[in-house]
């Protein structure tokens, strides 16, 4: 493996001085336009990363701000970020927030947090590999909420997704249902753990499991429901937004819910409680994961990284029975 490159490596590849090279990236004045420019082409062919918390830790001032990466395409997310809001104030420290979009990568949102002086990062639900997290984590304090990964220096918090999964079929399994499909998550974060927890709870009860491709978008529901085998009375769907977009469309297609299909989702997201769709889920409880992680964003012990797993709680409503 290749050492990281240092700010010494962007001074030689520059022709600059390091202290010039730190003058660039501290973005303070004594630098001319050019220089900048060297500097920072310099600094991309070489691939180096400034060091914030090294940084930090240099600087008497600490800016008491916290960066959060999330995705505008889960409405979970945008629960959590509202959670998470509160959750620093109380302690002190504000938020900043980079977005990923269908157009935007995950890579991208992150380097934008890493332009500014936060003192850790929290990221909701990444993809990125642990290798990738352990080497984010190596100059940034990292947070990871609702995945479960093992990366180096990496704090983590997370729902139990094999509970909750576990839940979610009992419950259906306690209506007298015994032809209930699992509507996939794909490679979404907590997808494996939730599909292995069904297929598990459906054979230890002498049934049949049915795994139906998904994915965790509304969009991924409404294909599901194409795919939906004949005979099928319930629904443990990956999460809300995936139930939510099977749900109006075996709706449209003629099929009540729940008298002739229950659907259950995961997350208790905000839509999942709208009047009209009220459907029954099982919780995340984003308040207990906001403050779980805002405790290890804001802990001054960097060298033991934590795991904490939090209880997910059934929200029975109106589409199923």
């Amino acid at each position: 493996m290749n050492p990281r490159p240092t700010m010494e490596d962007v001074a030689a590849r520059a022709g600059v001085s390091r202290a010039l090279v730190s003058i660039v990236y501290r973005n303070v004045p004594g630098a001319s336009d050019e220089t900048r420019a060297r500097v920072f082409a310099a600094g991309d062919e070489l691939g180096y990363r400034p060091d914030h918390r090294a940084r930090l830790l240099g600087s008497r001032q600490r800016t008491r701000l916290i960066g959060v990466a999330f995705d505008v395409r889960y409405p979970f997310h945008g629960d959590l970020v509202e959670a998470l809001y509160p959750a620093a104030e109380s302690l002190g420290y504000s938020l900043t927030l980079s977005a990923v979009t269908g157009t935007r990568r995950e890579a991208a949102a992150v380097q934008s947090l890493l332009d500014y002086r936060c003192e850790s990062l929290v990221l909701l639900g990444p993809t990125a590999p642990p290798s990738a997290l352990t080497a984010l984590a190596e100059s940034q304090p990292t947070v990871v909420i609702a995945r479960k990964v093992r990366a180096a220096g990496v704090h983590v918090v997370r729902t139990d997704d094999a509970a909750g999964s576990r839940l979610a079929v009992e419950h259906l399994l306690s209506l007298g249902h015994t032809r209930i499909a699992h509507v996939d998550g794909a490679r979404a974060p907590g997808a494996a753990e939730r599909r292995t927890a069904y297929v598990h709870t459906m054979r230890r009860a002498g049934l049949t499991p049915v795994v139906i491709p998904g994915g965790p978008t509304e969009a991924a529901g409404t294909d599901a429901e194409h795919r939906l085998p004949s005979g099928v009375t319930a629904v443990a769907a990956f999460n809300d937004a995936c139930a939510i977009g099977l749900l109006h469309t075996l709706r449209a297609s003629g099929r009540r819910v729940p008298e002739d299909i229950s659907i259950i989702g995961y997350d208790d997201s905000t839509p999942s409680r709208l009047d009209h769709i009220q459907l029954s889920t099982v919780a995340q409880n984003a308040d207990r994961l906001a403050s779980a992680a805002l405790g290890l964003a804001t802990c001054e012990d960097r060298e033991s990284p934590q795991e904490v797993i939090t209880s997910p709680d059934l929200l029975p409503r109106k589409t199923t029975a």
